[in-house]
């Protein structure tokens, strides 16, 4: 059975720009890489879990702050090449920001082969990019997200 996620992507218009909120995956693995290294705030799906439910919670978990109150629209479910699936749902983020996140702890074996074992959080650092950035950034498998997204309300003016 392959792994399900849900996740949320916020965007926001400023100008002629479109923005998304993404995240820099935390640990030492991560430390000193940006590109293919951010994620939408997201997290597995139990099997009984609602996706948009799951995708509410795991932003809390990764940011720690509730998800924006927002009328979010399933954007679809994207397809990695390890066959994982995350299900993401979108919403227009307006005015939402952070200055600090505060993401849950993950412990891991470090220096690897040390037999010391560290926390780190999940998600080190969550901030606006604008798209072309956000291409380059995100993981692969959710590169194609961006171009499913509503388009600006100014394109159609």
């Amino acid at each position: 059975m392959s792994v399900r996620s849900a996740g949320i992507l916020l965007w926001r218009d400023r100008g002629s720009e479109r923005e998304v909120w993404i995240a820099h995956m935390g640990g030492p693995f991560w430390a000193r890489k940006e590109d293919r290294a951010w994620s939408i705030p997201k997290g597995e799906l139990d099997p009984d879990d609602d996706p948009l439910e799951a995708a509410r919670r795991e932003f809390a978990e990764e940011m720690g702050v509730p998800a924006p109150a927002l009328e979010y629209v399933e954007l679809g479910e994207y397809r990695y090449s390890s066959g994982k699936t995350v299900t993401v749902f979108a919403a227009d983020g307006g005015s939402f920001d952070l200055a600090e996140i505060h993401s849950n702890l993950f412990e891991v074996e470090w220096p690897p082969r040390s037999g010391l074992r560290q926390s780190f959080p999940e998600v080190d650092r969550a901030e606006w990019n604008g798209i072309e950035l956000a291409r380059r950034r995100l993981v692969a498998g959710q590169v194609p997200m961006l171009d499913d997204l509503p388009a600006p309300a100014s394109a159609g003016a």
